[in-house]
């Protein structure tokens, strides 16, 4: 009696063909390093290291002319057209937004401090950093932490919501080679509900600021829309420069961008500098004498005043090197190259380690400490501008980075005006990181915030 099924010896033959492809296939393709003399992890049949990395995919639909996600030509003109978005000249002139914010930040922490509640960081900064990032990027007013069903908010965290299980992913994780063919069909790893949403929002806003409503208000949103009009203004409608001018569509994608990058790297950049502060209260004795000095009698927020605090500066700068937003940032090679010895190819994703760089002890003595001071002007001169990476490097390094630092450095003047860090039973100590997907601490960072009058007080 046979186990086997009785089939003719040409199915079989199809049958042993088939599966030999297959595990052909799922082997096959994770060799490139190996054939490359790169020593690293021993891929898994058909997953290869996704497990250990997490691959970036394609099937980003709409947001695929993001300028971080755009390439080549189409790059080149985004980035020219929003660099001038980010000067000093035009934050400081988005400044009285994102300083309104933060005093809202004071407001909602202040009712927990009075009902004597431990704070969860993460929570707290990521309502700040979701209205700041809203506001300016689609000119919407929203308060997050005490209207949490508001319907922006609501689709924001729908946009921002991402899981490792979902069965799309899963499938072109297997099928990589599908992936062109899904983008043909349109079929995306974003919700097209909500897709629909930011479409009717952003239109809606476009025709108000057409009709001279809000003109007064200065965010990201305006200043692509007046690149539209500074473009069909300077010519006729048969020279339109086309190279300058952002589509609908284009504009929609930056926002949207604006709201995926800003979001998760400032609520996190801050969580880690309010756990730097708590265990470190001498670092933030000194910080809150800064602010104290540029800022007296808890006198309103100024542009000029936040960006010239030089330690303020420091404490963030060490920050983001002990906890990058990102723990790497990948380059596409133009052209093969030979470097120490190893061939790359063209088209060959190249990761850039920043975490690694960020905590390497040739570049950083005892890597591991909160020191400040390394970011002095004294010690500045001796860092090597390739092992400190927050924001990345050459042309395509962040071009929100001026924005984000600004958005931080408002949240933590405002709260240290006001109040003091400290750790509490809750509080994580040592901060222990998770090596699954986002760069996040296995446990949330609680702390307990009490007012600066009562700020010498051990608690």
């Amino acid at each position: 009696m046979s186990f086997l099924p009785d089939l003719s010896p040409i199915t079989w033959l199809l049958l042993v063909t088939f599966l030999s492809l297959l595990v052909l296939y799922g082997i096959w393709p994770y060799q490139t390093f190996k054939k490359l003399g790169i020593p690293g992890p021993k891929p898994v049949p058909f997953l290869g290291t996704f497990l250990g990395y997490r691959q970036v995919f394609g099937l980003s639909g709409r947001l695929e002319s993001a300028v971080s996600m755009a390439v080549d030509d189409q790059w080149k003109r985004i980035r020219t057209v929003l660099s001038p978005t980010f000067t000093s000249g035009k934050l400081k002139e988005m400044f009285p937004i994102i300083e309104s914010y933060g005093e809202k930040l004071v407001k909602n922490i202040e009712k927990k401090v009075a009902n004597e509640e431990f704070l969860d960081m993460k929570n707290i900064f990521g309502a700040y950093s979701m209205d700041v990032v809203a506001s300016t990027s689609f000119s919407v007013d929203i308060d997050s932490m005490s209207k949490p069903n508001d319907p922006f908010v609501t689709n924001i965290r729908k946009f921002l919501k991402f899981s490792f299980l979902n069965p799309l992913l899963m499938f072109i994780v297997l099928f990589p080679f599908m992936i062109p063919v899904l983008e043909k069909m349109n079929v995306t790893l974003l919700s097209n509900e909500v897709m629909d949403f930011f479409d009717v929002v952003f239109m809606k806003m476009k025709k108000e600021r057409e009709k001279g409503c809000h003109m007064n208000r200065v965010d990201f949103l305006q200043l692509m829309i007046d690149s539209q009009s500074s473009q069909d203004g300077s010519k006729s409608a048969g020279e339109k420069d086309s190279y300058k001018s952002l589509s609908d569509e284009e504009i929609l994608a930056q926002a949207l961008i604006f709201v995926f990058a800003g979001y998760e790297t400032t609520s996190s950049t801050l969580s880690y500098i309010s756990y730097h502060l708590a265990i470190h209260p001498d670092v933030q004795k000194r910080l809150q004498d800064e602010i104290d000095a540029n800022l007296p009698n808890k006198a309103a927020l100024t542009y000029n005043a936040v960006m010239q605090m030089e330690y303020l500066d420091m404490v963030v700068n060490e920050s983001l090197r002990l906890y990058p937003a990102g723990g790497r940032i990948d380059r596409v090679c133009k052209k093969t190259v030979e470097f120490n010895g190893v061939t790359i190819p063209e088209g060959m994703v190249v990761m850039i380690p920043i975490y690694a760089l960020h905590h390497d002890p040739a570049y950083w003595p005892k890597p591991e400490e909160f020191r400040p001071e390394r970011f002095s002007k004294e010690n500045r001169e001796n860092i090597d501008p390739y092992t400190y990476l927050p924001f990345g490097a050459g042309p395509r390094n962040c071009i929100g980075m001026r924005f984000a630092l600004l958005v931080v450095k408002v949240a933590v003047v405002a709260l240290l005006q006001n109040f003091s860090f400290r750790p509490c039973k809750d509080t994580p100590i040592p901060l222990v990181l998770d090596t699954k997907g986002f760069m996040q601490p296995k446990k949330p960072i609680v702390l307990k915030m009490v007012p600066r009058a009562h700020g010498d007080q051990q608690n």
